[in-house]
């Protein structure tokens, strides 16, 4: 669970696997992107107005 907002900017290494959305900007259309804890953030999609990814919704690694 995501207990702040946090910006993270392309090229930064993710630091919790799960859904980042682009931050900021109104638009009828929301930029996502999945991304992998230790890889690093893509660039921001063309169409995106704002400066980096908030994470939405983290990912529940199961265990065995």
């Amino acid at each position: 669970m995501v207990a702040e907002t946090q910006l993270y900017h392309p090229g930064q290494i993710v630091p919790e696997s799960g859904i980042y959305r682009c931050a900021g900007g109104h638009d009828e259309h929301v930029f996502e992107s999945t991304d992998v804890e230790g890889r690093r953030f893509p660039p921001l999609p063309r169409g995106c107005t704002g400066s980096g990814w908030v994470l939405t919704r983290a990912a529940h690694h199961h265990h065995r």
